[in-house]
């Protein structure tokens, strides 16, 4: 209601408009009680906007064991962004184990795999995390090599450019 007027009423079954400012009211009030859910299973979470990160400390040892862990978390938090209309997307769902290179090589050997109900999400060897490409061995090379690339194509455009004036 603005200066005596009525709006028109619109029934919203789900969800809340793209780009309404109740949007990020809404997410923390949707994600209260979702911090709890994990901290249920031991694991530790970062979460930035829709971006949820989980992770687990655990010894080589302990392996097999921390991926059932593991998995039991993400098909929980399913279920309940299932109750609570929203969807977890396995599609996007990477799993990446970070150690030091000497570890990374006896893991590669491996066929290290989450069974999340009907999808399969198998160990990558590197995962992107707010604009940088983190390694199974915690080296920063290959994202310095890619800045580096960025970088030098720039370069070569603003010659580009220079040359044109």
């Amino acid at each position: 209601m603005y200066s005596d007027v009525i709006s028109f009423i619109v029934c919203i079954t789900c969800s809340v408009l793209q780009g309404s400012v109740l949007g990020p009211l809404f997410i923390i009030l949707y994600m209260a009680d979702f911090v709890d859910r994990i901290a249920k299973y031991d694991v530790r979470l970062h979460a930035y906007a829709d971006d949820t990160q989980l992770y687990l400390h655990f010894c080589r040892n302990e392996i097999m064991s921390s991926i059932n862990q593991l998995e039991h978390c993400i098909l929980d938090i399913g279920h309940w962004m299932s109750a609570n209309r929203l969807k977890l997307n396995t599609d996007k769902t990477k799993l990446l184990f970070a150690s030091s290179s000497h570890s990374c090589t006896t893991l590669s050997g491996r066929y290290l795999v989450l069974q999340l109900g009907a999808d399969i999400t198998v160990a990558c060897s590197r995962a992107h995390l707010l604009g940088i490409n983190i390694f199974s061995d915690l080296s920063l090379v290959h994202h310095f090599s890619r800045i580096c690339v960025g970088c030098y194509y720039r370069l070569r455009q603003l010659q580009c450019i220079r040359r044109l004036k």
